[in-house]
């Protein structure tokens, strides 16, 4: 390659991981803000954690018990964390850019119904809905919820 052929190279290579780096911050917008989960039954807010996307919970339809005691995390595996209230319980973190644009990776997706925590991906669908797969070992061995986003 010639020097002259080197460095128009170069500057390209450049202009496009700039133009990647600039259009990153786009992409990880487009998920920010606040979800209702399927069935309606609670809201997440999706925001920025470092480089990645966590989430926490900020509504739930039925907040509190039939005491009028706010609802905890009582399913969690680990038994000192089980008095922890749901409302503002962070659910999805570490969610990273994947290279394309509305998908993100290597999350984590906590389920208070069963106390665990599983490995997860998200993708923005045409639609404007947020699906959210939830998985053990392979995504091909988990389940999918659709999430709509929230307008006031």
């Amino acid at each position: 390659m010639r020097p002259r052929s080197a460095v128009v190279a170069v500057v390209l290579l450049a202009t496009t991981v700039g133009d990647a780096a600039a259009q990153e911050p786009e992409a990880r917008d487009a998920a920010l803000g606040q979800w209702i989960t399927e069935g309606g039954l609670s809201r997440v807010e999706v925001y920025g954690c470092g480089d990645a996307l966590c989430g926490r919970i900020v509504w739930l339809e039925e907040p509190l018990e039939t005491d009028g005691t706010p609802k905890v995390d009582d399913e969690n595996e680990d038994e000192a964390l089980r008095a922890r209230p749901l409302m503002g319980l962070e659910i999805i973190a570490g969610f990273e850019p994947d290279g394309r644009p509305g998908r993100w990776r290597n999350g984590t997706i906590y389920n208070p119904e069963d106390g665990k925590t599983y490995r997860c991906m998200m993708r923005l669908a045409d639609d404007g809905t947020l699906i959210v797969r939830g998985y053990v070992l392979l995504p091909i061995l988990g389940r999918s919820q659709t999430w709509t986003r929230h307008r006031d």
